[in-house]
């Protein structure tokens, strides 16, 4: 299995309202992608973050699912409609589950 780790810094101007439909986006993404296992998505509560105030966590069946995730048009549905227009930076981690 593969886990899929994507920190999230939105811009000053994103309202609570496209934050929310980013997260209903990617929460829905569960039940329409192939190969995905598992996924969570949430505000972060830690003075940790570095400015990274949402995450997503995706755990896939395997690498080849992965691969297939970032392209899926409903994948980009989300990204392009929703995150793109109020993302300010993001970072992402990819390992193996041993």
């Amino acid at each position: 299995m593969v886990e899929h780790i994507v920190l999230f810094q939105w811009k000053d101007t994103a309202t609570p309202k496209q934050i929310e439909a980013v997260m209903t986006g990617l929460k829905g993404l569960k039940d329409k992608i192939p190969g995905i296992v598992d996924l969570s998505c949430g505000k972060n509560f830690t003075d940790r973050s570095r400015g990274f105030e949402y995450g997503l966590v995706v755990r896939f069946r395997d690498r080849e699912a992965l691969d297939a995730y970032q392209p899926h048009p409903e994948h980009q549905k989300v990204v392009q409609n929703f995150i793109q227009p109020i993302l300010a930076g993001i970072l992402a981690v990819d390992y193996d589950i041993l």
